[in-house]
């Protein structure tokens, strides 16, 4: 199922004075965090203004400047709220799915996967704006500097989204180290997704090369997707496993190359995370 406001879900406001209430604590528990909190959190008068901030320092090198990315980024914002929005919702996700996240400020400052989305987020969005400038064969502005985002990415984070990648909102990546999803692969609302996943391609053509991930699916430790297929809605992919074919909705595979196992599953993936229950059960190799 597509993002939905839930009832538990708190509201941008509420997570903002949320995320605030939990750096003040933590400045006077841990006071060598103090000065980090302040200049990341308690600083800025927004969520927008922290994400600026919190990004534009994690991909910051000695050339591409902190406060020239801080700008970048604010300008994101500031041009498409549903770019905060969706790093709401990816906040949410963490929150709700991951037993480690305690505390959403928590998931904000230290989880390289949900830092590791907002900056693709952005990346696309620069990837989208971009224009051609000087007819055919000219520069197109706005995607270097993207392909420059993803890049640094891929150093801080030891994450590789290309910024073409459609990704929908709710998404969870989860330890982060690994993942590399192409350039035409589609991810819908509330994926899951663990360490050391590829959303991969498939030939040399201009067109579609990479998989379309359907909504609410589980992507395994390790799994591997190949191609211009679909995951559908709902499944589970076991960790390690290859996927080379279509895989129906509502489904667990596993294997190499990928079976599937079960069908008609009625507990949506996420709700359990559970990367092991259904892949052992009547499963030959």
């Amino acid at each position: 199922m597509g993002w939905r406001l839930l009832p538990h879900h708190l509201t941008k406001e509420q997570i903002w004075q949320r995320v605030r209430a939990e750096s003040e604590l933590d400045a006077v528990s841990e006071p060598a965090l103090a000065s980090n909190l302040y200049s990341t959190i308690l600083a800025h008068p927004n969520m927008e203004a922290t994400m600026a901030f919190l990004l534009a320092n994690k991909l910051a090198n000695p050339t591409l400047l902190s406060m020239q990315l801080m700008r970048l980024i604010a300008d994101a914002y500031a041009d498409d709220p549903d770019l905060i929005d969706a790093c709401l919702a990816d906040l949410q996700a963490v929150y709700d799915r991951d037993p480690a996240c305690d505390k959403y400020s928590q998931a904000m400052l230290y989880f390289k996967g949900f830092q590791a989305v907002q900056c693709q987020r952005v990346a696309h969005w620069l990837w989208r704006k971009g224009r051609q400038v000087g007819g055919r064969g000219g520069v197109v502005v706005g995607r270097a500097l993207a392909l420059a985002i993803q890049s640094r990415m891929s150093e801080a984070f030891h994450v590789d989204i290309h910024p073409a990648a459609q990704l929908g909102r709710g998404v969870m990546i989860d330890h982060a180290t690994g993942v590399v999803i192409g350039e035409t692969a589609v991810v819908g609302d509330n994926v899951s997704m663990l360490h050391h996943v590829t959303l991969g391609g498939s030939g040399t053509g201009r067109g579609i090369r990479h998989p379309t991930i359907g909504h609410g699916v589980l992507l395994g430790a390790g799994a591997t997707i190949l191609g211009p297929i679909t995951v559908g809605a709902g499944s589970k992919i076991g960790a390690g496993s290859v996927v080379v074919s279509d895989i129906p909705c509502h489904s667990v595979a596993v294997g190499v190359p990928a079976k599937i196992i079960k069908r008609d599953l009625i507990k949506e993936a996420i709700q359990d995370m559970d990367q092991g229950m259904d892949f052992v059960i009547e499963y030959e190799i």
